[in-house]
């Protein structure tokens, strides 16, 4: 794509490229016409290995980790334990072993990350796969699952499509815990299905939504700790023991704030502050005492602790009002350095950048020292070297410290660090955040030129850093700040990319869109190379007539689970809802002996309609009717039944077919062999059930006593025929003129029945 002009492209530049998989997709990031994407060869398609528990490389390089800090164990240094988290710990590690997987919840400070914390590291043997660290810090669902591929296989620059990616992950036996989640409702629980091998321990903001019915996870309340623990608290972190008065004040904050461990390690800040005010009174007070000598006033007490305490009494302790809300204070009294680290953190919307970022973007040489002061006063956090600020202090410290210019130049510089060669894709996935709160600080502040020089330059990298949240929302900035700028070249660029990645998302209609729109403004703009990489992304939408390559499935392919290992591999035996296990394999128990029962049921139903038949003298060699019109399946003899001799001299089955091939009929009233008469099939077109007359009596035989031989049927006289021998006879739907004057019994159907060992005569239709 050829370089507009105009002041936006004053600078050049560096764009990063390079080559990724995506599913089935092979795509070209940082080309100069746009990334492209084309269905990848078979053997170029990377074959993902699964890591080991040995293995040092367990999540992206600068990924989330062991917390650091007073807040990284509930508020004590490194080699504090936790502080009254025993029972949780305990019984967050017995349901992990039992294959449950919960919510931690709790208000804003109640030490959720630390707990985390505390429960992964003592649940490293629960699971074969061990225990995965995740941050969920502004990441979306298809994030945190790339995340959770990427610490448990070795493919790089690989994101599956999620029928693949779930094939891999349902392999994945471990305990996932994961700070901060975002993703709710159902896009949450489609993120645990995914892995159903795997028990997740995940905390959530506190105004996270409930947990719809039927969910695979369960809350566990975070509260405060007790009086005791946060006095202790305060005074570890303060480094001495409290005072009475001080713990009287303790006391009041506690009460205050339900114990909630994030307000003391600001109180311990607090007092530590106190006691650097006291020590230069003391300092002043020695200074005094050197030049004019010692006065008779209770200050002046010869005895330094004496002398130390009457000072400290003369600085008075926060009140309750500015120790529920601390941030300003604890930031006056901060260093200059972490002062600045602070303003900048504020500007960036509460993302600090690591250490190697500070000389170059507010010139402190000596970052670690001014980020670990921050972590220190309770006003940000660690989590695998990344800082933030903790909750609250962003919405405190913002209007008393206005951005103004403290990221004026970071677009500059960070634009110039993502297209370095010598950056690896991990430091960009870690630093990921902060380039996006750059983006929008600029944006807020006016400033488009350095919108679009960092969007058009950290998109490419966060795409090959495999960051796609945040590639996603790098590419709308910068399609929103070329729109203000007027600028069609650049928002021609950013349609293109965006369709790009609405492909490798799998949002068809949302690429179509977008390409089509970059296709019109560079048509416009007469950029025919643009125009041509445009045009085969839209052919590789409408290829074949499909949306996607066939290589891609439209969605998640349905995860079957893998079958139950031994104990000795899965400590636990997974549970797709808590409590309610048991439940379904009971119900299931319940179902199976319901549909025996009803077989059974309807095997006796059937044995006892036939039996009846049997004693009415109905012919169990006839067919039964099923009150269809159609013929009945033959009846097979009963035991001890003999054939009967047919008058071409072989043998009659009762029930099989004759020399017709059609089933033998109950109308077989002959009493010779010699006999001829025929009768019509019973086809349902043409057959009609015989009619008898009103008049005609009809006794119905009573079943033989118990005991007594069963009783012949009645067979009505033989009538002479009417036609010469060999002509057939009427039909058997014709009622008789004279109507026997004994009843003959009959089938269900209504055919009369014949008497047994009656043979059929010859040519007798069945």
């Amino acid at each position: 794509m050829g370089q507009p002009s105009g002041e936006f492209r004053q600078e050049a530049v560096r764009i990063r490229g390079g080559e990724l998989v995506s599913g089935g997709l092979l795509v070209s990031v940082g080309t100069p016409d746009g990334s492209e994407a084309r269905p990848c060869p078979e053997e170029w398609r990377p074959r993902p290995r699964r890591i080991g528990r040995t293995e040092p490389a367990r999540g992206p390089v600068g990924g989330p980790g062991r917390a650091v800090g007073p807040l990284a164990l509930g508020a004590g240094p490194a080699d504090l334990p936790l502080l009254d988290r025993e029972a949780d710990t305990a019984r967050l590690l017995a349901l992990l072993a039992e294959g449950r997987s919960i919510r931690l919840v709790g208000q804003a400070g109640s030490g959720r990350s630390a707990l985390l914390s505390a429960v992964a590291e003592a649940a490293g043997d629960l699971a074969p796969g061990g225990v995965v660290q995740l941050c969920g810090h502004r990441r979306t669902a298809a994030d945190l699952l790339q995340d959770l591929f990427a610490a448990t296989h070795h493919a790089p620059g690989y994101r599956p499509d999620p029928g693949t990616l779930a094939e891999h992950l349902a392999q994945v036996g471990a305990v996932v815990v994961i700070d901060e989640v975002e993703p709710a409702g159902p896009e949450l629980e489609r993120l645990l299905a995914a892995a159903p091998d795997c028990a997740f321990l995940i905390s959530v903001a506190p105004d996270g939504p409930v947990l719809p019915p039927g969910s695979r996870l369960q809350d566990h309340l975070v509260a405060g700790l007790s009086r005791s623990a946060c006095l202790g608290l305060a005074a570890r972190l303060a480094g001495r023991p409290l005072d009475e008065t001080e713990k009287a004040w303790a006391v009041d904050l506690w009460f205050e704030s339900e114990g909630l461990p994030l307000r003391f390690v600001q109180a311990a800040a607090l007092l530590r502050q106190r006691d650097v005010a006291v020590d230069a009174l003391v300092a002043a007070e020695e200074d005094r005492l050197d030049v004019f000598g010692a006065v008779r006033e209770p200050v002046h007490d010869p005895d330094p602790a004496v002398r130390e305490g009457a000072l400290r009494r003369t600085v008075p302790l926060p009140s309750v009002a500015e120790s529920a809300s601390p941030a300003v204070r604890l930031a006056e009294g901060l260093s200059e350095p972490a002062q600045a680290v602070l303003r900048l953190a504020v500007a960036l919307g509460g993302e600090c950048p690591t250490a190697p970022h500070l000389p170059a973007l507010i010139d402190v040489g000596q970052g670690e020292n001014a980020l670990h002061e921050l972590a220190d006063a309770g006003l940000a956090v660690s989590i695998g070297g990344h800082h933030r600020l903790t909750a609250g202090a962003l919405e405190l410290l913002a209007p008393h410290w206005p951005a103004r210019d403290s990221v004026d130049g970071a677009a500059q510089h960070f634009a110039w660090w993502v297209g370095h060669s010598s950056v690896s894709t991990e430091q960009i996935a870690a630093e990921a955040e902060v380039v996006i709160g750059a983006l929008l600080a600029d944006r807020a502040a006016g400033r488009t030129a350095s919108v679009l020089r960092l969007a058009r330059a950290a998109a490419p990298a966060l795409a090959l850093a495999l960051r796609w949240g945040a590639w996603e929302r790098a590419l709308e900035l910068g399609l929103e700040a070329a729109r203000r700028a007027g600028s069609q070249a650049d928002e021609a660029w950013f349609h293109h990319e965006l369709g790009v990645y609405a492909i490798c998302a799998r949002e068809p209609a949302r690429a179509v869109a977008e390409l089509e729109a970059a296709l019109a403004l560079r048509a416009a703009l007469g950029e025919q190379r643009g125009v041509v990489a445009a045009g085969r992304m839209l052919d590789l939408l409408r290829a074949d007539g499909r949306r996607l390559p066939a290589a891609e499935p439209s969605g998640p392919a349905p995860v079957r689970r893998p079958g139950i290992r031994s104990i000795a591999q899965v400590p636990w035996r997974f549970k797709t809802t808590p409590g309610t296990a048991g439940h379904k394999r009971r119900t299931v128990v319940a179902a199976s002996a319901a549909v025996l029962a009803l077989g059974v049921l309807g095997t006796a139903v059937a044995l006892s309609v036939a039996g009846p038949e049997e004693h009415k003298g109905t012919d169990p060699h006839s067919s039964t009717d099923d009150g269809s019109g159609l013929p009945g399946t033959p009846v097979l003899p009963r035991s001890g039944t003999s054939p009967r001799p047919t008058a071409s001299g072989g043998t009659d089955v009762p029930g099989d077919p004759g020399e017709s091939g059609e089933p033998a009929t109950a109308d077989r009233t002959s009493p010779t062999p010699s006999a001829t008469t025929t009768t019509p099939s019973h086809s349902p077109s043409t057959t009609k059930k015989p009619t008898r007359s009103p008049s005609a009596t009809e006794e119905s035989p009573q079943p033989p006593a118990s005991g007594a031989p069963p009783q012949p049927p009645v067979v009505p006289p033989a009538q002479p025929p009417s036609q010469p021998s060999g002509q057939p006879t009427a039909p058997a739907s014709t009622p008789p003129s004279d109507p026997p004057t004994s009843a003959v019994p009959t089938t269900p159907s209504g055919s009369a029945s014949p008497p047994t060992g009656t043979p059929s005569p010859p040519g007798t239709p069945r």
